[in-house]
């Protein structure tokens, strides 16, 4: 049986292991190798459905795939793994028939790789709701609101009554606050992308001078750089416009940390592999976290938190965030934050190859 025809699959970040018929491997990649705890010399030959804790299932799948009775069956099941000293390790299986007969495909995706899969693909969905909303929302906002102003402009050159005169002024000046936030929300989607090569060090650096002049005590800025992130092409502008908006967030919301003089904000940058973002698999990505030790992203908001006009801060506007969103997205990326009371994590990830 040739090799090279299983080279693709070491390309997988996924578990795959090739059985036979009788659940024997014949090949695995080495993600599969890694998570079963041997090598392929060891594995070769081997039964796999001992490595499961419910053997039956497993053989069962098998048997219906060999049936032709699904294209690919999915289940949960618990691995077992002697020579690793976690010796279960809870996975998503999928079986499903091979490019030859009598010859099968399973997949092991840990359980905490599957559910965050679905959180990736779940944001990538929001993310595009918002936007659709966010257009919606300030076009049918944008039009009444010049007719209102223009009638209340008419109205106040009509009062001779200088109070009255203040209640139009008012109007006046509410419709242009509106129109304001109309216009921060249209504001990504009627300026150009501009792409060109860029270091995301040089985005950090410029945020980090941004927010320590607008914060110069009490707030401690760690720089945690991977030197070696190659530049990328992207929007310069964006980038900067869209860590800004989370680290003034973070800034914002560690008042009290920083009139004790403790408030720490980290700016880390990593390389990920083998990355996953809506649906497409790049080979390299920027990882970029934004790390706080505030109080934490109140829970009634956590899971609305990049929705628009959503604030945990009083006469905050609500969006900071979703411009930081919308901004990544452009770039094909993903942000999404982990928060507990004295850590707050918001993970920026960006394809680079």
């Amino acid at each position: 049986m040739p090799k090279n025809r299983y080279l693709a699959l070491e390309l997988l970040v996924t578990a795959v292991v090739i059985v036979d018929g009788r659940g024997r491997m014949v090949h695995m990649n080495a993600a599969a190798q890694d998570l079963l705890g041997a090598s392929a010399r060891v594995l070769i030959d081997v039964d796999l459905a001992p490595f499961f804790e419910d053997s039956a299932a497993f053989l069962q799948a098998l048997a219906g795939a060999e049936k032709d009775h699904f294209s690919a069956l999915r289940y949960d099941a618990v691995i077992h793994r002697p020579e690793v000293k976690a010796e279960s390790l809870p996975v998503h299986v999928v079986v499903s028939a091979g490019e030859h007969a009598s010859e099968f495909v399973v997949e092991l995706l840990p359980l905490e790789q599957r559910a965050r899969q679905l959180r990736e693909t779940r944001l990538f969905d929001q993310a595009q709701a918002n936007k659709e909303l966010i257009r919606s929302l300030a076009h049918e906002i944008k039009n009444p609101l010049g007719g209102i102003r223009g009638a209340a402009q008419l109205l106040q050159m009509e009062l001779d009554s200088r109070e009255l005169r203040e209640y139009t002024q008012v109007i006046i000046h509410e419709a242009d606050r509106l129109q304001t936030l109309v216009d921060r929300l249209l504001a990504p989607h009627r300026k150009p992308h501009v792409v060109s090569e860029m270091n995301i060090h040089e985005v950090l650096e410029r945020v980090r001078t941004l927010v320590l002049a607008e914060f110069p005590s009490g707030l401690r800025m760690v720089r945690d750089y991977d030197t070696s992130i190659p530049e990328f092409k992207g929007d310069k502008e964006q980038l900067i416009q869209a860590v800004l908006n989370v680290v003034q967030n973070a800034a914002q919301a560690m008042s009290h940390e920083r009139a004790q003089g403790q408030a720490e904000i980290t700016l880390r940058t990593r390389v990920a592999r083998q990355v996953t973002l809506g649906q497409a698999r790049y080979k390299l990505a920027l990882e970029l976290h934004v790390i706080d030790n505030g109080p934490g992203v109140p829970e009634v908001i956590r899971d609305r938190l990049f929705y628009p006009l959503v604030s945990g801060r009083e006469g905050g506007t609500g969006l900071g965030l979703t411009l930081a969103q919308t901004f990544v997205q452009q770039h094909h990326g993903l942000i999404e934050c982990e928060s507990v009371p004295g850590r707050t994590d918001f993970r920026i990830l960006i394809p680079l190859a």
